[in-house]
């Protein structure tokens, strides 16, 4: 059975840091994309970032572009966000996905996700 797992998500004042983990089932890691996605409260769901398991390419949205890097351990079958000088436009429910095509990844219609981790960022 596929499963995404997230973890490492919290409370956090402005500019602080918080590093997701999305711990994948070895089938769903083999998909050819992962990523992230988050959705604020009475927002739509918006895309964050996403990268192949080669690690190329590696795209950001332009709101977490230079601030949020996305890695991923194949050893350990984990993807993490690492989330550096956070803002309070960040806080959401974030997501990790995982899509057999590239395009359905950064479109959002992902083969599978997670159950989602609460990022809070208070000013």
């Amino acid at each position: 059975q596929v499963q995404l797992v997230e973890s490492g998500g919290g409370a956090v004042q402005a500019g602080g840091s918080l590093r997701l983990s999305c711990a994948a089932s070895e089938r769903s890691f083999r998909t050819n994309a992962m990523g992230w996605f988050r959705q604020a409260p009475g927002k739509e769901r918006e895309f964050v970032s996403a990268t192949t398991w080669s690690g190329t390419p590696t795209v950001y949205a332009d709101s977490v572009k230079g601030r949020f890097a996305m890695f991923r351990d194949n050893a350990k079958n984990t993807l993490y966000l690492q989330m550096n000088s956070l803002k309070p436009e960040d806080t959401a429910v974030y997501y990790c996905a995982a899509a057999y095509r590239w395009a359905t990844m950064v479109t959002g219609s992902c083969d599978y996700w997670g159950q989602g981790t609460q990022v809070t960022v208070s000013s």
